[in-house]
């Protein structure tokens, strides 16, 4: 009787520990069906009216919804409207070295974002080599050198000065590409089938088997780094397999294993990363677009695949990038609009288009004709994504020097 007295008594008290809110879109004041709240111990989804209920009334929280900017919210507070913005991502990738916040690049792009349509930033975090561009609490990395050419001495600055300016923040990850940890840990770095010495490509730089959860586990530490600083999406490059024959691995080289592993990767990125509130975007080759649907290019990337396990699809569609005869053209990068167009169009019944965002080309044709790439062409490019109604786009400028006509409307 005792015990049932007491349960009586505090019934009250746990119905208001619990939390309940709604999400709308700021702009048409419509409710976001789906859009995902979570912390490190929950995770749901607002109903179909944008409701949610969380079981406690404590903590930070985080919402983000495909095609609105994320926010965060502490539920000890009394508000239970949450209005998200709407965004469609225009960014400029920053390279490695000019992250630095003195750097002259970066006090450029800062100018260019402000007086433009951009609105975001893409950031090497970790890049080919596998240095990363600020000092992380990953001890791993660290005893490779990974931070000793490290470009920002102080990232807490540099995501305050994004925040300052209302920047969408990318965090570049390259995933199996990286020299340093491949050659810090041959037992899983690739090999070449003849002789079993470490591999590497063209540019001198070796890879680590994609099939080894060691190799998962290490790149995600560093992505985690880069959720906690506050990056609001992390962006995987090079989570392929490399585009080459004869290398040795730690399974059977099938196109079943190769997908099964890039999914493991990803399943695993989601489960690692749920907890900050991030979005997740990978790379893709821009024939992986055009290829049959069930073909992965040797490389374990199927469209479908990518889109159900990710946020955000990020194919490189530079016009510069397809050979000669690609959409019936000698030189392709002649016809950047058309290049764009129905790459684009030609997935839109295969995936949700909206959750697509391509890179662009920022930089001279090179091969025959070495056209350059200014106003004309960029805007070329641009022009299909709003059409189609992509996510937006990205600009790779292998410099990051960009120029404000040329990406004005």
């Amino acid at each position: 009787m005792k015990k049932l007295f007491y349960t009586l008594l505090f019934l009250p008290l746990l119905a208001l520990a619990s939390f309940d809110a709604k999400i709308i879109d700021v702009k048409t004041l419509q409710p976001i069906r789906n859009a995902i709240v979570c912390n490190n111990e929950h995770d749901i989804k607002s109903d179909d009216k944008g409701l949610f209920t969380l079981p406690v009334q404590k903590g930070v929280y985080h919402i983000k919804a495909h095609g609105y900017r994320p926010l965060d919210f502490n539920a000890s507070s009394q508000n239970k409207l949450f209005q998200l913005e709407p965004i469609k991502i225009k960014a400029l990738y920053l390279t490695f070295w000019g992250a630095s916040n003195n750097s002259k690049t970066l006090k450029n792009l800062l100018k260019v974002i402000k007086e433009t349509q951009a609105n975001a930033v893409v950031v090497d975090v970790k890049n080919e080599y596998g240095s990363t561009s600020f000092l992380t609490s990953f001890k791993q990395a660290n005893s490779y050198g990974a931070h000793e050419n490290r470009t920002n001495r102080n990232i807490q600055k540099f995501m305050q000065t994004m925040k300052d300016n209302n920047i969408y923040t990318i965090a570049r990850i390259v995933t199996f590409k990286d020299e340093l940890q491949a050659s810090h840990n041959p037992e899983y770095a690739l090999k070449r089938d003849d002789n079993g010495s470490i591999w590497r490509n063209h540019d001198n730089m070796a890879w680590v088997d994609p099939f080894d959860e060691r190799s998962h586990a290490y790149t995600l530490h560093i992505a985690e780094e880069a959720a906690k600083v506050g990056f609001d999406e992390i962006n995987f490059d090079y989570i392929r397999f490399p585009a080459k024959s004869g290398l040795r691995y730690s399974k059977e080289n099938t196109k079943e294993n190769r997908v099964k592993a890039i999914e493991t990767f990803l399943n695993s990125a989601k489960g690692q990363l749920y907890q900050y509130g991030v979005f997740i975007s990978v790379n893709t080759y821009g024939n992986i677009l055009w290829g049959p649907k069930d073909d992965d290019n040797n490389i374990g990337q199927i469209l479908e695949s990518l889109a159900l396990h990710s946020d955000y699809i990020a194919p490189m569609l530079y016009p510069s990038g397809f050979s000669s005869g690609s959409f019936r053209y000698e030189y392709p990068a002649n016809h950047p609009y058309a290049v764009i167009y129905r790459s684009l169009n030609n997935i839109k019944e295969r995936v949700d288009i909206t959750r697509v965002r391509p890179w662009l080309q920022y930089f001279r044709d090179y091969k025959e004709e070495k056209r350059p790439y200014k106003r004309h062409e960029i805007q070329e490019q641009i022009r299909p994504t709003k059409e189609l109604n992509t996510n937006g786009w990205m600009m790779w400028s292998p410099s990051s020097k960009y120029h404000i006509d040329y990406i004005l409307p």
